[in-house]
């Protein structure tokens, strides 16, 4: 489990809704990528749930991909979820639902297809919020989801350390953390690989620009409370310039690609006849 501040995500989130698409270029790098794996999987969805839509890039992608589907955006900052209205067609605007991806406010066994890009990341529990997708995806439905590894931000993670020792980046969860979640909330053929990506910066300073932009600042429990004072940051920027390459300061992202499958009714049978029937962990499936 991380440790999350909830509120403080959301309300980060919801200041960043206005300027998000300025620099968002990898978050929407990523989600193209990970709807162009749905072309592999064999799956006609009736309802599709987008969970953290954010401003609904990946929303109108899903719309004209799947004409005939049912298309939700659910998201914890209502501000994401204005501008995903706006995105769409006004004759197929999505069904917009403020919600955290914890707790979904959806019947059981009502959904087809779960899309998740860079959201994960903002779950306290995981193995609770893929049990959540499990409950409302129908029997046979697909959850296909990215988030970010613990290699994520590795540098500026780093330079923090050596310049104040405090807790400045966000936390991230293995992959195998990841791949045993998705087995222990008993999804079938989970399979789980991973991308590594690199952005670079002239400054860190536009590093962190972007994060602010993003939202995507330290938000955990036990960050560094009240401002920082000139000292530290002097020394976090000194660190920092240990990753210079050829002129630039690299910024790292390891991404996690998943999806896995809700089991067929006759398999929810049989676990439902013993419910210590478990995935074994070996049965996860790699792709390099």
């Amino acid at each position: 489990m991380v440790n999350i501040d909830k509120r403080q995500a959301c309300s980060a989130f919801s200041k960043a809704a206005e300027r998000y698409d300025e620099v968002a270029v990898l978050q929407r790098e990523i989600g193209q990528r990970l709807v162009e794996r749905l072309e592999l999987m064999l799956i006609e969805p009736k309802v599709i749930l987008d969970i953290g839509s954010g401003t609904g890039v990946a929303t109108a992608e899903l719309a004209k991909r799947y004409k005939k589907a049912q298309i939700l955006a659910l998201d914890f900052a209502f501000p994401m979820l204005l501008k995903t209205r706006k995105r769409g067609s006004w004759l197929r605007r999505p069904h917009c639902v403020c919600a955290d991806l914890e707790h979904l406010p959806f019947a059981d066994s009502s959904v087809d297809l779960i899309y998740s890009n860079a959201a994960l990341q903002w779950s306290n529990d995981l193995e609770h919020t893929f049990s959540e997708f499990m409950r409302v995806l129908r029997p046979g439905g697909l959850v296909a989801f990215t988030t970010f590894g613990p290699d994520t931000l590795k540098e500026l993670r780093t330079a923090w350390s050596e310049a104040d020792g405090g807790s400045h980046v966000s936390q991230f969860l293995d992959m195998h953390d990841v791949g045993d979640a998705l087995v222990r909330s008993r999804f079938a053929e989970p399979v789980i690989d991973v991308d590594r990506m690199v952005l670079t910066y002239d400054r860190v300073d536009g590093l962190m620009q972007d994060l602010k932009v993003l939202g995507a600042h330290n938000v955990n429990r036990d960050r560094r409370r009240g401002l920082t004072g000139k000292n530290r940051m002097h020394a976090m920027r000194e660190s920092y310039e240990q990753f210079r390459r050829e002129g630039k300061l690299p910024a790292s992202y390891e991404v996690i690609y998943g999806h896995a499958w809700a089991p067929d009714q006759h398999v929810l049978d049989q676990l439902q006849e013993d419910a210590a029937t478990m995935f074994p962990v070996e049965n996860i499936k790699r792709m390099y």
